[in-house]
C-alpha cells in the first residue's frame, strides 16, 4: 500500500510589489509551524505574484489569519487553497520549450500552449529569456516525451512564423561544454568564396554552383574544386581585402564572450579556406579551426586545394576530434549550422542547430533559429538577456539600451 499523499496548502499573494514582501510572508508563516515545500514568484511591470506551497498546520484558521492579515498590512491579496500532495513534476517527460518571436504574437503563444496542453502534457513554469531585440519565453514542461512533444509544435512554429526549441530538461542543458560552428552564412555574414570569386570577375557563377551545394543538389568536394578553380591568378592580397570587409552574424561577439566566461570551448570548421577562418578563430578568441587550405604560388592563388577536402563527412570528424581532446562527451557538444554539408556535424552533436538554414537542413537538425542575431543561441542554454547584460556591465561593456 502507498502511503497517504500530506496535505498541504497553496498560498498566493498578489498586488503592488515592494520591498520587504517576501520577508513578511515567511514572518507570518513562521509563527504557525509549517514547513516549506516550494515557492515561486514573478513581477510583471510592477505587480507581484508569490506563491509558497507549505504542509498544513494544525491550526490552519491561524495560519490563514496571519496571512490574510500580513496581506491587508500590505495593501495585497491573498488566496488559501488546500490540498494534497507537493509540488514534484510528474516525472515523465520534462523539456524546456523555448519560443522565440519578432514579434511574438499572442496567437503563436495560444497555438504552443494549445499544442502541448492536446499532446497532455502539462506547463509547470514559464520564465522570460530576452525581450529584445527578439521575444525569447521559455517554458517547462511536464507529461510528454522530448521527441514527441517537438513533433507536435513543429507544425505550429512553421504556421506562426517563430522558434520553437524542444530540449529534454537535464544535466546536459547546464553541462554542455563546446560549441562548433560553421563559419560562412553563420558565424559571419555571407560566403567567403564569392568574395573572392568578385577578384576574379566570377561571382555571380561561383554564387549559383554555392547556392545549389548549400541545398545539398551537389557532390561538396566536387562543386568546391570547380569553384577554387576559378580563382586562380587572384592576387594574395585579396585574401586581406576579403578579411577586411567580413561582417560578423549580429550577436556573434556576445555569444563567444559570455559562453567563453562560463568555461565554453568554441570551434569554427568551415568548407571554406583556413587563411580566413584561422584569422578569425584568433580574433574571436575561438580554440579550434579546421577549414580547407587555398594553395598559393609566386603570391596567386593557384586555383587548388592543400590536402583532403574538409567536407560533410570531415566536419564531423572534427566535432569528434575536439571533443575527444578536451574531454566532453558528444552529448555535450552543439553544431551550428546552415547548409548540406553540415548535417553530419549536427547530427553527431548533442544538439543540432539549424541558424537560417537551408529547408533540408531545418527538416533534420534537433531544432532551428529563424532569426539574424547568433546569440540567441545562448536562450536555448537557460542564459537571459538581462544576464548576459549584467556580465558585460560587470566587466565595463557598454551595451545599447533596450528600447522603451
Amino acid at each position: 500500500m502507498t502511503a497517504p499523499k500530506p496535505e498541504t496548502l497553496l498560498i498566493t499573494l498578489t498586488g503592488k510589489d515592494r520591498p520587504g514582501v517576501t520577508s513578511s510572508v515567511f514572518t507570518a508563516l513562521s509563527g504557525v509551524g509549517v514547513q516549506v515545500l516550494d515557492i515561486e514568484q514573478i513581477v510583471l511591470r510592477g505587480r507581484l505574484i508569490l506563491g509558497v506551497l507549505v504542509t498544513a498546520p494544525r491550526n490552519a484558521a491561524k495560519l490563514r489569519s496571519a496571512v490574510e492579515d500580513t496581506a491587508g498590512a500590505l495593501g495585497m491579496s491573498v488566496d488559501v487553497d488546500a490540498g494534497v500532495g507537493d509540488n514534484r513534476s510528474r516525472g515523465t517527460g520534462r523539456s524546456h520549450v523555448t519560443v522565440i518571436g519578432s514579434p511574438l504574437r499572442a496567437a503563436a503563444m495560444a497555438a504552443v500552449a494549445g499544442r502541448i496542453a492536446d499532446a497532455g502534457a502539462n506547463i509547470d513554469r514559464i520564465e522570460r529569456m530576452a525581450r529584445y531585440p527578439v521575444t525569447a519565453i521559455d517554458l517547462h514542461v511536464s507529461g510528454v516525451e522530448t521527441a514527441a512533444l517537438r513533433t507536435v509544435l513543429a507544425a505550429e512554429a512553421a504556421e506562426h512564423g517563430v522558434d520553437i526549441a524542444v530540449q529534454p530538461a537535464s544535466l546536459m542543458r547546464r553541462g554542455t561544454r563546446l560549441i562548433v560552428m560553421d563559419v560562412d552564412s553563420t558565424l559571419i555574414q555571407g560566403e567567403v568564396i564569392e568574395m573572392l570569386a568578385a577578384h576574379a570577375g566570377c561571382e555571380a557563377e561561383v554564387a549559383a554552383v554555392t547556392e545549389a551545394a548549400m541545398r545539398g543538389e551537389l557532390d561538396f568536394e566536387e562543386s568546391l574544386r570547380s569553384r577554387v578553380a576559378l580563382l586562380a591568378g587572384v592576387p594574395v592580397t585579396a585574401l586581406d581585402e576579403v578579411y577586411d570587409a567580413i561582417v560578423l552574424a549580429p550577436g556573434a561577439r556576445t555569444m563567444v564572450r559570455t559562453l567563453r566566461r562560463l568555461g565554453y570551448r568554441f570551434a569554427i570548421v568551415s568548407g571554406g579556406f583556413s587563411q580566413i577562418t584561422d584569422r578569425l578563430a584568433e580574433d574571436l578568441g575561438i580554440h579550434f579551426a579546421r577549414a580547407n587550405e587555398l594553395e598559393i604560388a609566386d603570391g596567386r592563388l593557384t586555383g587548388g586545394i592543400v590536402g583532403p577536402v574538409v567536407d560533410r563527412a570531415g566536419k564531423a570528424a572534427a566535432l569528434r576530434e575536439f571533443a575527444d581532446s578536451i574531454g566532453v562527451p558528444l552529448a555535450a557538444t552543439i553544431a551550428i549550422g546552415d547548409g548540406a554539408n553540415d548535417l553530419d556535424m549536427l547530427n553527431a552533436a548533442g544538439l543540432g542547430i539549424a541558424y537560417n538554414a537551408k529547408p533540408l537542413v531545418r527538416d533534420a537538425a534537433d531544432t532551428s533559429v529563424n532569426v539574424p542575431y547568433l546569440d540567441t543561441i545562448m536562450y536555448l542554454l537557460g542564459i537571459s538577456r538581462e544576464e548576459v547584460e549584467a556580465a558585460d556591465a560587470e566587466a565595463g561593456i557598454v551595451t545599447p539600451a533596450p528600447p522603451v
